[in-house]
């Protein structure tokens, strides 16, 4: 390989990461772009990195990733998009903005969407360090998913290349569609999976107020958390109490509206993602 990456956002909270594990890899050249003074500084003093100008990075580039917020993503590749060479790929990190058609209608380039599904919660690694990696990238392993939204099929491969590099260690690669990637996330993991533990949290607070001490409340969650999860999601065999299956039989009609799945229909998600670009 070799190929030059132009990295965009590479001092920010999550560019900052992927600069950290490109430079452990020797299969590409990296041209930071960072346009805030404190990440170009944390780039230098703890990588040794100095960034360049915009046009110094495209010079040449093969890829460019966007690691710049949702709603940056429509601005910045368009400005940039006029200095890009037919081929180059344009890889983004998560599938908002490409699923709401914010990137430049340009055939003649491929473009390319990574993201990591974070460590999973039934976490065995001997590692401490690995256990207490919660975000990944770093000592984890965890999964990936990609897609390739247009593009020749062969891209795919260079694409994967490089979501491995930057989210390394690495579980297990699933390629899928931008549409399949936008049910995941916004739609599953924070519509559904974010919001309901929120609410967790708060009935967790609920019954602190009512007089539960906050220490024996957050174990007595976390504990019940862990082994039903174990059971809900099949990593052991055994299965609920008559006494906490008729819990959710009552509880779930309580907490859930009978529509909640529509939050996965295609004009749900679409909304969803307007919101958030």
């Amino acid at each position: 390989m070799n190929e030059k990456i132009a990295l965009f956002g590479a001092g920010g909270k999550m560019g900052f990461r992927l600069s950290s594990n490109l430079l452990k890899s020797a299969a590409y050249r990296v041209s930071h772009v960072e346009v805030g003074e404190a990440g170009r500084k944390r780039l230098k003093d703890e990588l040794g990195v100095d960034c360049v100008s915009v046009d110094a990075a495209l010079d040449s580039a093969d890829v460019v990733i966007l690691a710049v917020p949702d709603t940056l993503i429509g601005k910045l590749s368009h400005e940039i998009s006029p200095k890009l060479r037919a081929g180059t790929m344009v890889m983004t990190l998560d599938a908002a903005a490409p699923f709401a058609g914010h990137l430049p209608d340009r055939k003649d380039l491929t473009y390319f969407v990574a993201h990591p599904c974070h460590p999973l919660i039934f976490n065995d690694d001997p590692d401490t360090r690995a256990r207490r990696d919660f975000f990944g990238g770093t000592f984890a392993k965890q999964s990936i998913t990609s897609a390739l939204m247009q593009g020749p099929d062969e891209a795919f491969d260079l694409g994967e290349d490089i979501a491995k590099v930057i989210y390394a260690p690495i579980l297990r690669s699933y390629r899928l569609s931008v549409d399949q990637m936008a049910l995941l996330e916004p739609g599953l993991s924070e519509t559904v999976c974010a919001t309901l533990l929120q609410v967790m949290r708060e009935a967790m607070d609920e019954t602190v107020k009512r007089g539960v001490p906050a220490e024996a409340a957050r174990d007595f969650l976390l504990g019940h958390m862990n082994i039903l999860s174990a059971v809900i999601f099949n990593e052991i065999p055994g299965a609920f109490s008559d006494a906490c299956n008729k819990a959710i039989e009552f509880g779930k009609p309580r907490l859930m509206r009978d529509d909640w799945k529509q939050v996965f229909d295609h004009d749900e998600i679409a909304e969803s993602i307007r919101r958030i670009t």
